[in-house]
């Protein structure tokens, strides 16, 4: 079990990548802090995982706000007494997010604070943690539009992406030498209902899938399993990276026939 005795923390953790991050990093040996807003969903999230006999606790937070922050970090130690692992994994993609036109300030400064705010608190508390603990590993859930820019206009979610990434790198050499590493996971489009609420009608799925060279939207799953290896010691010498799970898109300009 690739994370035998470790303690990992995971943001959004109700649905999507972060619930199947979840279910998997318990499966190979966590305990997990399953932090959210949806307190059913993560409840429920956390109710799967005792039912398979491993550890788990809920924490409600809101991560755009640094008391929540706080609070779920020092949860996750005083139940499980350190914190080995932080996957800041929760985000927003907003209806109304447009272009630099169009995008009200409103909606620019909630996806920001959601999304990119939210790692910076994730690791202002975390990192003090993982130093307690003797080191660990931080994954930061990016986008592949951290690395090249959206076609459809999404102006606040993709400056929010870069932003992460960013964050990741300079964070990743501020800490390489204390034994922390930091990482960001960049998927590309996925089966999951963030992206399908706004792709609801088979022709704007075939306008999104002829971009993707392997032909499929990704899957949830796939992530986790990403992200379980940037999280465990299979992954030792990995740091800063930009670790794309995109199917290929960052890698074409002509997608095959």
């Amino acid at each position: 079990m690739r994370l035998k005795d470790k303690v990992a923390l995971i943001t959004g953790a109700a649905s999507g990548i972060g619930k199947e991050s979840a279910l998997l990093f318990a499966a190979e040996g966590a305990s997990v802090v399953a932090v959210d807003l949806n307190d059913d969903a993560g409840n429920s999230c956390v109710e799967e995982i005792r039912a398979a006999g491993n550890d788990a606790i809920y924490v409600h937070a809101d991560v755009s706000k640094s008391a929540d922050c706080e609070n779920m970090i020092g949860a996750a130690e005083r139940e499980f007494g350190k914190l080995d692992v932080l996957f800041n994994n929760a985000g927003i993609m907003h209806s109304a997010d447009d272009d630099a036109i169009h995008t009200d300030e409103e909606i620019w400064d909630l996806t920001m604070n959601v999304n990119l705010k939210s790692v910076f608190l994730g690791c202002k508390f975390g990192i003090p943690a993982l130093l307690r603990a003797g080191g660990g590993s931080i994954v930061n859930t990016a986008s592949l539009v951290a690395v090249m820019g959206s076609g459809a206009p999404q102006l606040a979610y993709t400056a929010s992406k870069g932003g992460v990434l960013s964050m990741t790198k300079e964070l990743a050499i501020v800490h390489a030498r204390q034994n922390i590493r930091i990482n960001a996971l960049c998927p590309g489009p996925l089966r999951t209902e963030l992206l399908m609420k706004f792709l609801d009608t088979e022709e704007k799925k075939q306008r999104r899938l002829v971009h993707i060279p392997i032909g499929r939207f990704g899957e949830a799953a796939e992530m986790a399993k990403a992200a379980l290896y940037l999280a465990s010691d299979d992954a030792s010498f990995v740091t800063g990276s930009t670790f794309l799970v995109d199917g290929g898109i960052t890698s074409a300009y002509v997608t095959p026939e």
